[in-house]
């Protein structure tokens, strides 16, 4: 499917989502409603496709039509043969879905008005989450409250409206739809609902552009990066994932280049959003033994995983991003200020824990990884205890790259915000600055970076260029005088310099202008002068 085709396709679904339920709810309920149908649509492709293969000969043949459900008809046929055949689905595509559950026996009740269609969905919501995957994916629905008043006051009303929104998704995605597509469409609406959540979308999306630059930069050699992107990484993670699709972008990039991640690593505290990263990774084609996404808060490290006492044993990561909640609040006790990750540098104020963030996520990098996490400007520059963690960093050499972005990049802040680059053994003893606060394009909701604006960044990066105006490395001592303040524009000018005017010449340019006007003024006269008007006075 081509990219103007999957763009087609999620501006579909965007039109069916906005048509049948915007007013009714607000964004982030439609979300939720739209992503959940597209996900069961994906997981009965997937399984209609393993079952196929599974059966070979014995798979009914519908013609295309898509009013026939091929398993159902099977499930009749071979009562006795059901167990075994869904034990192999079960160690085959690790879930079950009952015919009845399938996508299209749901478009079926849609397209027929069913008034079973709610129940229906229900049960197979359900089943999908208690008996599919073993428990793996319990409460994956646990948002989608079916028996809202939003869909209808009464049963027979929220039936009808879920009938109209199924039976227009069907129309919308074609029956023989590449897998693929779907997890593009899924991206695709996230990033529409994103724009239409305004300030709380920075909970569950990073945007493309910005994703682009921090997934190329720690898939990158960390001590070579001219090299080019890594052939494997064992482990990614983002402790603030969100939706997941900044994790979802490192493994494509790696992928581009012809190589493989071992496992995919998340976290998110928001339920709704953890619901979200796990149907993002599924619609990507991303193995449920492929990832691991768990619910917790990050800054209490609340993931057993994360608490392993034995060093030996402590996970750790090749490539860490993130793009955490700016300067969220928080409550910095005294049994954290003695946790591992922190008691080296110290804890974050309580007004604004993006460095505890940093420093939770810096805890696990490996020593050969790359680290690279968004966060406001205030963490290059504001004293106390962010200026002791700060100098600590630079003092251990920690820290290898700030990027300056423009403003107003993001949906839930207008504020110009930094890349940091941290890395536990680098190579240079410098510091690379990079200001492309200045290299956008004008937008009327958000700016944005281009291509070219997204290539230069990585470029500067990579290659560790220096350009006036825009990147330059600077020594420990000259950051050291500066008392570890980070802030850009101490060390990357970005004033134009006053153009030298050459006074003789110019004198002479002026001299030839009198001329030329002195002339006209004659010509013009002698034409007055014969036409017997009065003439213009003289200069």
């Amino acid at each position: 499917m081509t990219a103007t085709n999957q763009k087609q396709l999620g501006s579909t679904l965007w039109k069916i989502a906005t048509d049948h339920l915007w007013g009714a709810m607000n964004a982030d309920d439609y979300r939720d409603y739209m992503l959940s149908f597209l996900f069961l649509r994906y997981l009965s492709d997937n399984y209609e496709t393993a079952a196929k293969k599974e059966l070979g000969r014995d798979y009914p043949d519908v013609g295309g039509d898509a009013r026939k459900v091929p398993l159902a008809l099977w499930y009749a046929n071979n009562v006795d043969d059901i167990p075994e055949f869904e034990k192999q689905m079960r160690r085959k595509v690790h879930y079950v879905i009952q015919p009845a559950h399938l996508w299209n026996s749901i478009a079926n009740l849609a397209r027929t008005q069913n008034a079973e269609l709610l129940n229906t969905l229900q049960a197979g919501f359900k089943y999908i989450e208690t008996e599919s995957f073993e428990s793996t994916f319990q409460g994956l629905f646990s948002e989608i409250d079916l028996s809202s008043p939003k869909l209808g006051k009464t049963y027979a009303d929220r039936n009808a409206k879920l009938c109209a929104i199924i039976q227009k998704i069907a129309e919308g995605l074609p029956f023989n739809m590449n897998i693929d597509a779907l997890g593009d469409a899924y991206e695709y609406l996230i990033g529409q609902f994103a724009a239409g959540s305004g300030k709380k979308a920075g909970e569950f999306y990073t945007p493309q552009q910005i994703s682009d630059i921090l997934s190329a930069i720690v898939t990158l050699d960390s001590q070579e990066p001219k090299t080019g992107t890594k052939k494997r990484l064992e482990s990614v993670m983002d402790f603030a994932c969100g939706s997941g699709s900044l994790l979802l972008n490192v493994r494509k990039k790696v992928a581009q280049a012809g190589g493989t991640i071992g496992k995919i690593f998340g976290q998110e505290k928001n339920i709704t959003t953890y619901n979200l990263a796990r149907m993002n990774m599924l619609l990507h084609g991303v193995k449920d033994t492929e990832f691991d996404i768990f619910h917790g808060d990050t800054l209490l490290n609340e993931w057993d995983m994360m608490r392993e006492q034995n060093p030996a044993k402590k996970p750790s990561f090749d490539a860490i991003v993130a793009n955490p909640p700016f300067s969220y609040r928080w409550e910095p006790t005294d049994a954290l200020a003695d946790d591992v990750r922190f008691k080296s540098h110290g804890l974050a104020p309580k007004s604004a824990a993006d460095f505890a963030f940093l420093l939770h996520g810096f805890h696990f990098l490996k020593d050969e990884g790359v680290m690279a996490i968004i966060l406001p400007h205030g963490v290059l520059f504001r004293g106390g205890a962010e200026e002791r963690i700060r100098t600590k960093l630079l003092k251990d050499g920690h820290i290898d790259t700030v990027i300056g972005l423009p403003a107003n990049l993001f949906y839930s802040t207008g504020i110009p915000v930094c890349i940091l680059v941290l890395k536990k053994c680098k190579k240079p003893d410098d510091v690379l600055f990079i200001n492309a606060a200045e290299h956008f394009v004008k937008g009327k909701r958000q700016n944005q970076l281009s291509a070219e604006h997204i290539a230069k960044i990585i470029a500067a990066y990579q290659n560790r260029a220096e350009e006036p105006r825009y990147s330059r490395r600077v020594e420990m001592p000259e950051i050291e005088k500066n008392d570890f303040n980070l802030n850009i524009s101490r060390y990357i000018s970005t004033a134009v310099g006053e153009e030298e005017i050459d006074l003789a010449d110019t004198n002479r340019t002026l001299v030839d202008i009198e001329k030329d006007i002195q002339k006209a003024l004659n010509t013009h006269n002698d034409f007055l002068k014969e036409l017997g008007l009065p003439l213009l006075p003289a200069r």
